[in-house]
């Protein structure tokens, strides 16, 4: 884009979008930043986001026979697959910005061209907000070192989470803040409890009516003999009919463990991640935890791939470019299943004609060797 049709665009009516929408909403009482701190939201967070920058993605180009050849010549694929920008790697940078998406509901990156405009590297931007010009575009102003610094729509990679209206993305955690703060309030309990030493509240009753002043030093008395995890244990000696009283539920009355359980199937579940892959394992075997990861591509990593593979041809590449050129993830790797089942796979490939020896070797990170492929099936070359 020109620099008079920048000055323009820039200077016509602006239009924020609705701030309940806005990428950095919080959890009842500002809680967001500290959701990572519940290990079930911590390890779904981390599952996808691993996975997603650890895979191959790779930028292809059509040939003129129909096929397709990895397009290692263009300047976008060493940004995609090796180093994002002289900081981060390819997969810190695709790891960061999809835990970004899935923590606040959107990501954004700075997008560096050259002269000829081709994609040389990406910059992740924090404190971004979005807004909506006459023209219908998208704005996004950043904050920079204390400054406010405004960026258009074709400057910058946008990633978001499900969105309701158009413009920005909305986190699991946002749309299920309720679950988020269960499980919190259930881990502050009991971090609570064993902080007092598994105490139970309670009342001292006593016969007669005390002043303040041997209210206050009764209490700061008990609490230095019996709270506290070193206190665990100790016996309360009661004299002149003072009687104790509790007042709280034991961890068995309100079910901790299995709330706490149930908590990590809820969070599982605003993530789509199997519960095995975050290491629940009450429910699984080795036989459907094979099939639980298998789901957790088709199901779970399937619509992040999906994002991250259009938003690279729509605001990464021309329109021009979009012809030629396309992005793809590498997901055979989790895919292959054991070794018996690979083998069953590839065998009933190479006999059915659609896979060659040669490209079984290379999916098993084999050499080459030289004539496998002129030989029949079932025959050695």
């Amino acid at each position: 884009m020109s620099l008079i049709k920048r000055v323009i665009s820039a200077l016509k009516t602006e239009k924020r979008s609705d701030p309940s929408w806005d990428a950095v909403a919080l959890l009842g009482n500002g809680r967001l930043y500290q959701a990572e701190s519940i290990s079930a939201v911590y390890a779904c967070v981390s599952a996808i986001s691993e996975t997603i920058g650890s895979l191959p993605l790779h930028l292809y180009k059509e040939a003129r026979d129909g096929d397709r050849e990895k397009a290692s010549d263009h300047p976008l694929y060493d940004v995609l697959q090796y180093q994002a920008n002289p900081l981060q790697t390819a997969m810190e940078f695709r790891e960061m910005m999809q835990a970004t998406v899935l923590l606040r509901g959107n990501a954004y990156a700075e997008i560096i061209r050259d002269g000829a405009g081709q994609v040389i590297a990406l910059e992740p931007l924090q404190q971004v907000s979005v807004l909506q010009l006459d023209s219908g575009r998208l704005a996004y102003d950043v904050s920079v070192r204390g400054t406010m610094r405004r960026f258009l729509q074709d400057e910058i990679l946008h990633l978001r989470h499900r969105s309701e209206n158009g413009k920005t993305g909305i986190s699991p955690l946002t749309a299920s803040r309720e679950t988020i703060e269960l499980a919190m309030i259930e881990r502050d309990h009991g971090t609570a409890t064993f902080a007092n030493g598994a105490k139970l509240s309670g009342i001292l009753k006593f016969p007669q009516q005390l002043k303040k002043e041997q209210r206050d030093s009764l209490k700061a008395s008990w609490d230095t003999q019996h709270a506290g995890a070193a206190n665990a244990g100790k016996t309360a000696i009661l004299d002149n009919g003072v009687e104790y009283q509790t007042v709280s539920m034991s961890m068995e009355d309100s079910e901790y463990l299995a709330s706490r359980q149930f908590s990590v199937e809820e969070i599982a579940r605003l993530f789509r991640v199997p519960p095995t892959v975050i290491g629940d394992l009450r429910h699984g075997n080795y036989s459907n935890s094979v099939e639980m990861n298998r789901a957790f591509v088709t199901h779970t990593l399937r619509r992040h791939l999906v994002m991250w593979e259009q938003a690279i041809s729509t605001q990464l590449l021309t329109p021009a470019a979009r012809k030629k050129y396309f992005a793809e993830y590498s997901v055979e790797g989790l895919l292959r299943g054991d070794s018996a089942n690979r083998a069953d796979f590839y065998d009933k490939g190479i006999n059915a004609g659609w896979l060659l020896r040669s490209e079984a070797r290379r999916l098993e990170n084999l050499p080459a060797v030289k004539g496998i492929d002129d030989a029949k099936p079932n025959q050695t070359p």
